[in-house]
């Protein structure tokens, strides 16, 4: 994470009338859009526009950033795309970071500003401290964008907070903020992760305050998308043909930066995005020895596991869904398969609309906080707080009780969550009845050290130890 400038200081140290630089990021390429009903004619290029409206959309009405993000950039040209998505990204990366240092820098809390004017100020942040934009650039087009879309009355307020956010770099102002923190809150703060979570990461990986630390770095590192194909419909090979690298232990992805729309077999279904760490809990799970009968996805949205299963299925795949947009994303990720091999539901999994005991295998892919996916999904570390997280666990725990209900005896159920955080996994698992827990691990030997260090019969993966998703994986044998 940066802890300078990577830019320079600007000749002009004011920063009135500055225009945004045109060399960052393109944000100049585009003819300025003139503000309307605001006064003073401000013009504010348009890669800054998109991207206030984006962190509007995210912030104030709980928008996915990367959803949001697919959405704003349709229609700008490639670099003006960049320059959003890593101004969009990085600035809900270091979200409650960058809140700490604005509420210093004001000398006052953020609850006493206009929405728009703390997300104005958040990107001015994120331009300071990890873009090549000028001070200048950066005061300047934080003022204007201020002035067109929120105010002429809040240019002065805006244009003093951000001068005081360009009189030092990040590194000093965590310094000032550290004073009085302990060691392991200093590391959130500098990494952009609250403290809650960064205790849960560090008690999972039961190991020093240095590994940690490495696991924050690796959280605020974008993956290069990773894609999977439907088994039986394409091949890795196809991947490769259209840019792809094959992933390092997963049998049916591969790596490709830039768009997966690109990609013919994503466009016609054969193919999809689907992180390496999902890949290989499903991997694991379809290794193990599960009676004969139809397989059962029991939280199935948005489909990629059920895509992956379906192809891998011996027999029916029933696919459930509680929330119906969901289950309609869960039939489009079937698309290209025939629909005699399985059946799309939408249903609750907390009160099962099947009959006990019907299926061989259960893959319960439980709600949970998505700790494990901070990578692709930079705002949801700060959406999610203990409180939330004790919801989750008691869902977790009655969504496992219908699986293993709902397996045949001898049957396998694989509880698998994008959380390493101990409550939501092991926690979880240890409490369940009926079930004799597998030696999930060994079945995946390609992969080191995949085991939890909570607990050696389950999988748990890392981003930097396997630059996947933090992804848990228990299996049950239902006895």
């Amino acid at each position: 994470m940066p802890t300078g400038h990577v830019g320079f200081t600007a000749s002009n140290p004011t920063g009135f009338g500055s225009m945004p630089d045109r060399r960052a990021g393109g944000a100049g390429r585009n003819r300025p859009a003139r503000s309307a009903g605001h006064g003073r004619d401000r013009r504010v290029d348009r890669a800054r526009r998109v991207a206030l409206d984006a962190m509007r959309r995210i912030t104030a009405e709980g928008g996915y950033a990367n959803l949001v993000l697919g959405e704003v950039t349709a229609g700008l040209d490639k670099r003006d795309a960049g320059f959003v998505i890593e101004l969009v990204s990085g600035t809900c990366r270091m979200q409650g970071s960058y809140d700490a240092v604005i509420e210093q820098a004001a000398g006052r809390k953020l609850s006493t500003l206009q929405p728009a004017v703390v997300n104005v100020l958040r990107l001015a942040c994120h331009q300071l401290f990890a873009m090549r934009v000028p001070d200048h650039a950066a005061v300047g087009s934080s003022v204007d964008l201020a002035g067109a879309c929120v105010g002429e009355r809040v240019t002065g307020l805006v244009n003093a907070i951000v001068r005081r956010l360009a009189a030092r770099d990040l590194g000093a102002w965590f310094d000032e903020l550290s004073d009085g923190l302990a060691p392991r809150e200093v590391l959130a703060l500098r990494h952009g992760h609250p403290a809650w979570v960064a205790d849960a990461f560090a008690d999972a990986l039961v190991s020093g305050d240095d590994e940690l630390e490495r696991l924050l770095a690796a959280d605020n590192e974008p993956p290069v998308p990773m894609l999977v194909v439907r088994p039986g419909l394409a091949g890795v090979d196809d991947l490769v043909r259209a840019g792809g690298v094959p992933a390092r232990w997963s049998p049916w992805g591969a790596s490709r930066p830039g768009n997966p729309a690109e990609v013919p077999e994503v466009v016609d279904g054969r193919a999809g995005v689907q992180d390496e760490g999902s890949q290989l809990v499903i991997e694991a799970a379809t290794r193990a020895n599960s009676p004969d009968g139809p397989w059962l996805d029991l939280c199935a949205g948005p489909g990629g596991k059920s895509a992956l299963l379906r192809g891998l299925a011996p027999g029916l795949l029933v696919s459930s869904e509680v929330q119906p947009h969901r289950a309609g994303l869960v039939a489009k990720a079937l698309r290209a398969f025939p629909r005699t091999g399985h059946q799309v539901l939408v249903a609750d999994a907390t009160a099962p609309a099947w009959r006990p005991s019907a299926f061989g295998l259960v893959v319960a892919d439980v709600p949970c906080t998505g700790l494990g996916a901070l990578r692709r999904r930079p705002e949801s570390r700060w959406r999610r707080d203990p409180a939330s997280l004790a919801e989750l666990t008691a869902l977790q725990r009655r969504i496992l009780d219908t699986a293993i209900a709902s397996v045949a005896r001898g049957g396998l159920v694989a509880y698998i969550t994008c959380s390493p955080h101990p409550d939501e996994t092991v926690g979880i698992v240890r409490q369940a009845s009926g079930v004799e827990i597998e030696d999930a691990p060994a079945l995946l030997p390609e992969v080191p050290d995949a085991a939890s260090r909570l607990d050696e019969r389950c999988i748990q993966l890392w981003p930097h130890l396997h630059g996947t998703d933090a992804m848990f994986c228990a299996l049950l044998r239902r006895v």
